[in-house]
């Protein structure tokens, strides 16, 4: 083969290999920009959202709303993929994977914010709310709104809040009726320094563990007991092995979902409408759903012969005031003064 001919020859070789990788990049640049974990711009958009709770669980409903109306409102050019049962990970865990934008939905326990946005720490204050009605004209209010905003310097973007009640002390054994109960009693608690105070107050001893690992737990008296609200304690199927119930209902911490700040950035103001919305049909449909499941698990754990108690609860707000005035003087404390005092 002559020198000119061994010269076309590379030549045609180094083309081929130039376009064959051009194809391959095209390719898989096309498949980043579909089902990509933190999302982007482009059609065929897809969104992971993650939390770890049952796929019976009120708050898991109130998700499948919103995914099902930002897939209609868009026309299915946006699907929201919902990974329950803490498949990708804690709440804390999937929190940090959503600050580097590999998630670009959480949905989180205000109390699990508290080490990303120290001002969702205010949620973890003991009888903090009167009621109902108190309760969502602060999260719906200027302070709801604010708290959401709060996020942002984390590189997360507040959506909503999410309904999830009123948590309540169950137990193994003997029932917790008074404060004096909660002595030298390990409870599992909230991921939450706040969670951790307020069983210290008490006189207990504070036992954070994942929430997929406390059936164990308590099945093999790794913990005496712990708290959460009714749907929570029902769903998780701790009923079976806590036999105890007592509705001190000392705090009312909600749900709150948050966006990747990079995913959000990255939407375009249609995307965003459309999210927006579906997530403000989402909470009126959940906010009702909780109630009526409140109800129902209530009825199921005392079928299922649990012993529920309603303590008086003054003992507990005294026991636990102490807490107010260690954040007096400070963001957290002028929170709580101005929820305190919202109508």
């Amino acid at each position: 083969m002559d020198r000119k001919a061994v010269s076309f020859l590379f030549v045609g070789l180094v083309a081929g290999a130039l376009l064959a990788a051009a194809v391959f990049i095209g390719v898989i640049r096309r498949d980043k920009a579909r089902p990509a974990a933190g999302g982007g711009a482009g059609p065929g958009l897809v969104l992971k959202l993650a939390h770890a709770l049952d796929q019976s669980h009120p708050v898991h409903a109130g998700m499948e709303v919103m995914a099902k109306r930002v897939g209609e409102l868009s026309n299915g050019t946006i699907t929201i993929q919902i990974f329950p049962n803490a498949q990708l990970g804690s709440e804390p865990e999937s929190i940090e994977q959503l600050q580097r934008g590999a998630i670009a939905i959480v949905k989180t326990s205000a109390a699990a914010m508290e080490g990303f946005v120290p001002d969702m720490a205010v949620f973890g204050l003991p009888y903090l709310f009167r009621d109902d009605e108190h309760y969502w004209s602060v999260l719906n209010g200027p302070i709801g709104r604010e708290l959401l905003a709060a996020s942002a310097p984390a590189g997360m973007h507040g959506l909503c809040y999410y309904d999830s009640g009123s948590r309540s002390f169950y137990t193994v054994g003997t029932p917790i009726l008074t404060p004096a109960d909660v002595k030298e009693r390990k409870l599992r608690v909230l991921p939450s320094k706040m969670a951790r105070d307020l069983v210290v107050h008490l006189g207990g001893g504070p036992t954070p563990i994942p929430y997929g690992e406390l059936y164990t737990a308590l099945q093999q008296s790794m913990v005496d007991g712990a708290e959460n609200n009714p749907p929570s304690f029902y769903t998780s199927r701790h009923y079976e092995v806590a036999r105890h119930y007592s509705l001190d209902e000392h705090t009312r911490i909600p749900d709150i979902v948050v966006f990747s700040q990079r995913v959000w950035d990255g939407l375009t103001p249609q995307q965003r409408a459309w999210i927006n919305q579906a997530a403000a049909e989402s909470v009126e449909f959940q906010r009702k759903l909780w109630i009526e499941k409140t109800a129902e698990a209530l009825a199921a754990v005392e079928k299922a012969g649990v012993k529920v108690y309603r303590p008086d609860k003054k003992p507990f707000v005294d026991a636990t005031a102490a807490m107010y005035k260690e954040f007096e003087g400070t963001r957290v404390g002028d929170l709580a003064r101005r929820i305190r005092e919202a109508k």
